[in-house]
């Protein structure tokens, strides 16, 4: 989110997160919108900061000045890392998932050291790819943690979302993270497109 409006409607659609991205390599950066201290003023739903290999400091740095409720880890971060910032914030640890990557490889040394996982596409460079991520890839795995399903999810994937939903595999699935496909250009919403998606997907 890039825009102070479109994050103070997200509770009213049903949304639970709202997502602020702190990876200034990405077109969403979000200082280039807002400061820290328009973001911590929000207090009407999650806030979410999504980073990139900053080191521990500059996080728990954002997660003081914006009052974060969680941290998302999309780049390299090792599990020690991860446990240095889960001493004090919730964590999510995005995985970027390839065809033949063993998922439960992946996950096991964050097992004990991040609050829930993120899966998404394989692709060059960080952050969201916008390509479609292959849930079937799931199928069959155990994860053992809450997760986030993310991964070019587009405005007309409510019913297959609700049909991966009844996979055993999605006892675990514990929020889907949408983005660039419900966007009129980079960190601006469509907020019809983004009300319409979750009144199909509740």
């Amino acid at each position: 989110m890039t825009m102070l409006e479109q994050v103070e409607a997200l509770p009213d659609l049903g949304a639970t997160f709202a997502g602020f991205i702190f990876y200034p390599k990405s077109p969403r950066y979000v200082f280039r919108h807002l400061t820290s201290a328009q973001i911590k003023k929000v207090n009407t739903i999650n806030k979410v900061g999504v980073f990139v290999n900053a080191s521990v400091e500059e996080v728990l740095l954002m997660v003081d000045e914006c009052r974060l409720h969680m941290v998302q880890l999309h780049g390299d971060e090792s599990p020690k890392y991860c446990e240095r910032i889960a001493d004090y914030v919730s964590v999510v640890k995005a995985f970027r998932i390839s065809d033949n990557d063993s998922i439960e490889w992946m996950i096991k040394p964050y097992m004990d050291v991040c609050d829930m996982f993120m899966f998404d596409t394989m692709g060059s460079g960080y952050g969201g790819t916008g390509k479609k991520f292959d849930w079937n890839m799931l199928k069959g795995h155990t994860i053992g943690k809450p997760f986030f399903l993310s991964g070019g999810i587009q405005p007309d994937d409510a019913d297959a979302l609700k049909a991966f939903a009844r996979e055993l595999v999605a006892k675990a699935l514990f929020a889907i993270d949408i983005n660039s496909k419900f966007e009129t250009s980079p960190g601006v919403k469509d907020m019809k497109l983004v009300e319409r998606f979750i009144k199909e997907i509740k």
